[in-house]
């Protein structure tokens, strides 16, 4: 079946969106949108440069002072309707966002949900950012410590789930008072600038929220420059070096939600059909997710067990279109991409790694976009590339393990500390694992998704700072102490 056209003309004109204003004459140039099913441009996408940049903040830092005044009642009420955007818009974004990075119906359809609840989760919080009062001695005094914005922030957001990314950064931000700056990416960069035209519509002052796509040169104007007193980066280590390079010549704060190289262990105890199907999640996506289970430990009584479910499970899942209900793996983000995984599958087919699924690039009907076959490697080496490095593509290495010892070791022996997942039927066993991984989120028995609830983040090179939860507020606020003196 041929790959289906998308609809272009339904998407956003991809000027930057600053106050409430449209630019699309920019120092940083324009690059051309690529989709990654059909390898066609989509548009052509404007790019703040520096001198945007700075348009940008002097818009935020215009709009600061009476975002900072609003009542906490009137912020609520301003990110509940935030929330019901989304609800109201969300067919318009999914279709949007899936011509954004080329994701599946099923892995794009969550994103506005996801969103509004994190509006509304965060809305529910800016009546409530209470501060504490705190004993002093010896001289006798009244103690305070409130939380503040920081003021205006810089959210750099990552093409892979561009509008999940704004619910878990730009709802925290807001609520708690910020003026955000948002960088889409050029690679994911429509949902983003159709969100800021959403919230300009629901009644958000003009300069609360500015919308930045922006490339290398704007993203290191936006970290470097004085009026931004924050950042907040998604995405890969490679460019948090650049980025945190970049703000200690400046001392400004960065917080980071970084890669992954999470294992799935599983267990001989497990559901083994339930655990395959989690160990094909580490596909999900075509492999682009930073929490994706892509180190697939199992216990050697049940190891080829577990590689012909693997096996019988993928051969039911349609590599395709992603415009296609029944699609579950689509292409990969672009053609670089796709260079780059077939690199990664060629040399280890090269040194002897065995293929159980996929191991190539797709062609015929696919040949134009960029699809590869969900890949699976059996009898890998922890020590080897395929295990330690983030692939980012549809590629799982299946490793063995003999005792519940070694299964912590090799999850543990990687410079990542994301995410990680357990497979057993023994509860006092996954309670014991769970707390000796070294990692930031853990699932046992199954994906359940990240509740807006739940704090969100990484250890090691994954990262540091939290999303989600009342930590994703804390992440941008600071405190104030004030002290009385009484005598």
């Amino acid at each position: 079946m041929p790959i289906i056209a998308p609809p272009v003309e339904k998407l956003p004109k991809p000027t930057l969106l600053i106050g409430d204003r449209r630019i699309d004459d920019s120092s940083g140039g324009a690059v051309d949108h690529v989709y990654g099913a059909t390898g066609k441009t989509t548009g052509n996408v404007t790019l703040a440069g520096a001198r945007e940049i700075d348009i940008a903040v002097q818009a935020a830092r215009s709009a600061l002072p009476a975002w900072r005044a609003t009542t906490p009642d009137q912020r609520r009420e301003l990110l509940f309707r935030a929330a019901q955007v989304f609800r109201e818009n969300s067919e318009e974004l999914v279709a949007i966002s899936q011509i954004d990075n080329s994701m599946p119906v099923f892995a794009a359809a969550g994103g506005p949900a996801n969103a509004a609840d994190a509006f509304s989760y965060y809305g529910g919080w800016a009546d409530k950012l209470v501060g504490d009062v705190i004993p002093t001695w010896p001289t006798p005094s009244l103690d305070y410590a409130t939380l503040n914005p920081y003021g205006v922030v810089g959210i750099i957001i990552p093409w892979n789930g561009p509008i999940y990314a704004v619910g878990m950064t730009v709802a925290p931000a807001l609520a708690a008072g910020n003026c955000v700056l948002l960088k889409p990416p050029e690679l994911a960069p429509y949902a983003a600038i159709r969100i800021g035209e959403l919230f300009l519509e629901a009644g958000f002052p003009p300069g609360v929220l500015n919308v930045v796509t922006a490339g290398p040169e704007g993203g290191q104007a936006m970290v470097a420059h004085p009026g931004i007193d924050k950042i907040h980066f998604t995405g890969s280590g490679t460019t948090a070096k650049r980025i945190l390079d970049t703000a200690k010549d400046v001392l400004k704060p960065v917080g980071l939600e970084l890669g992954g190289k999470s294992a799935n262990i599983i267990f001989a105890d497990a559901d083994l059909n339930n655990a395959a199907m989690q160990a094909i999640m580490g596909m999900q996506g075509s492999g682009q997710g930073c929490i994706n289970g892509t180190r697939v430990l199992v216990e050697r009584p049940v190891y080829e067990e577990v590689l012909a479910l693997v096996q019988g499970v993928l051969g039911t899942l349609e590599v395709g279109d992603p415009l296609v209900a029944s699609t579950f793996f689509g292409p990969v983000i672009n053609a670089a991409a796709a260079e780059r995984i077939v690199r990664v599958i060629d040399t280890a087919k090269s040194e002897g790694a065995r293929v159980v699924a996929g191991g190539e690039r797709l062609g015929g009907e696919l040949s134009d976009g960029y699809f590869i076959a969900p890949t699976v490697f059996a009898d890998v080496d922890n020590s080897s590339p395929l295990a330690r490095d983030e692939i980012f593509g549809p590629v799982v290495a299946v490793i063995p393990f003999d005792t519940e010892e070694e299964a912590v070791r090799i999850a543990n022996d990687s410079p990542f500390g994301l995410a990680a997942y357990v497979q057993t039927s023994n509860l006092k066993r996954a309670h014991a694992v769970a707390q000796q991984l070294d990692v930031g989120l853990i699932w046992i028995n199954g994906f359940l998704g990240i509740p807006t609830s739940v704090p969100f983040g990484g250890v090691k090179q994954s990262g540091w700072g939290r999303l989600g939860g009342f930590d994703g507020i804390r992440e941008f606020t600071q405190p104030k102490n004030v002290f009385v003196n009484l005598m």
